[in-house]
């Protein structure tokens, strides 16, 4: 296992790298106001945060990565186009994989350029894959945006929709409510009771929960209304269940979600920038032709990304998480930026892993 020493040492190598391609370094604080972020980083982060409170500062949060806190940074300062390279720590429980390091170094690269989205997805992909060439990694890709262009485009209620949005990033919770809404699971018998009843808030046991009266007869309200609403169509649920399901080569997947496109034509607009950049990454060296793509691909990593994703992966150690991961995040600089947004995309390296690989192949 490396030094605490030798991972820095290799930490400043790597940011020296992103620096000499043009990127300003920056630092942020470790200690990161918990309120906003929370909600930012989805389910899964929130749930390995060390948050900490006091009368002066409030509630905060050891940094669990440093996305956010850049994205922050430079939609108050920051000029257009920007390059930013950092490292540091980052923190986050590890309850479902003990074995793994609570506290590790990253080091990352971000790109605020609103000129050309595949050239700039292509080329943070391009940097970070320059960094672990040697490594022997896999390199999977995907795109978050071609999944919520087709969810935006279903021929369904706003509500349902939306729904399903929130949910794109919980696969199990986002299948159960595409049944419900096909009619392919059957409607809860305690549900069907509810919404049979004529004044289902008619009861006489004691009143417990959180939730008021008003709140939970609005949502009965809901799910009568859902009750009442046409079920997605057949063709539109399998054109999405093959959706789901593409996981080839690039340019195959490009071609098979064409077909697709057929029944869900919303995702037309997003496979013409797949298709784009696909080129500018044939343009920045990457073997196009066997790399990698899945459709599902990052519905289980940051909530913030909507857009291209990758992540490269060390298959000879199945045990590690990914050497590096990144992803595009345009909605979050327009979340943090109070409305203004400007394209963004970034990726962030393990380099204790990334010595602990480069050790096992000496």
């Amino acid at each position: 296992m490396p030094t605490r020493a030798e991972t820095l040492t290799e930490a400043a190598r790597l940011r020296a790298l992103f620096q000499a391609a043009g990127a300003l370094p920056i630092e942020t604080p470790i200690l990161q106001p918990s309120e906003i972020l929370l909600d930012l980083y989805g389910e899964d982060i929130r749930a390995r945060a060390y948050v900490t409170s006091d009368a002066l500062h409030g509630e905060q949060m050891l940094r669990p990565d440093f996305t956010v806190p850049v994205v922050q940074m430079h939609m108050e300062f920051g000029a257009e186009p920007a390059r930013y390279t950092y490292s540091g720590e980052v923190f986050r429980h590890q309850d479902e994989h003990p074995d793994r390091a609570s506290e590790y170094v990253q080091v990352g690269y971000e790109l605020f350029d609103r000129t050309n989205a595949a050239a700039a997805d292509a080329e943070v992909f391009a940097r970070i894959a320059e960094a672990v060439a040697g490594l022997n990694l896999r390199a999977a890709t995907g795109d978050i945006g071609i999944l919520m262009a087709a969810v935006w485009g279903l021929d369904t209620t706003e509500r349902r929709k939306a729904a399903l949005m929130r949910h794109i990033w919980r696969p199990r919770r986002f299948r159960a409510l595409l049944d419900r809404y096909s009619r392919r699971a059957p409607v809860p018998p305690t549900r069907a009771a509810l919404l049979a009843a004529d004044d289902p808030l008619a009861i006489s046991a004691p009143w417990i929960g959180k939730r008021g009266q008003t709140e939970i007869a609005d949502r009965i309200d809901a799910l009568r209304a859902d009750a009442e609403t046409p079920p997605i169509s057949a063709t539109e649920i399998s054109a999405l269940d093959n959706l789901l399901s593409v996981r080839e080569t690039a340019p195959f997947a490009l071609a098979h979600l064409r077909d697709i496109a057929v029944d869900l034509p919303s995702i037309t607009a997003s496979l013409y920038l797949l298709e784009a950049r696909l080129g500018a990454l044939d343009a920045c060296g990457i073997d196009v032709e066997n790399l990698d793509f899945e459709a599902s691909y990052g519905r289980t990593s940051m909530e913030y990304y909507d857009g291209f994703v990758f992540g490269f992966y060390a298959e000879r150690r199945p045990d590690l998480p990914p050497i590096a991961t990144g992803g595009r995040y345009d909605a979050l600089t327009r979340h943090l930026g109070g409305g203004s947004e400007i394209p963004a995309v970034g990726g962030v390296l393990r380099p204790g892993l990334m010595l602990e690989l480069g050790e096992g192949a000496t």
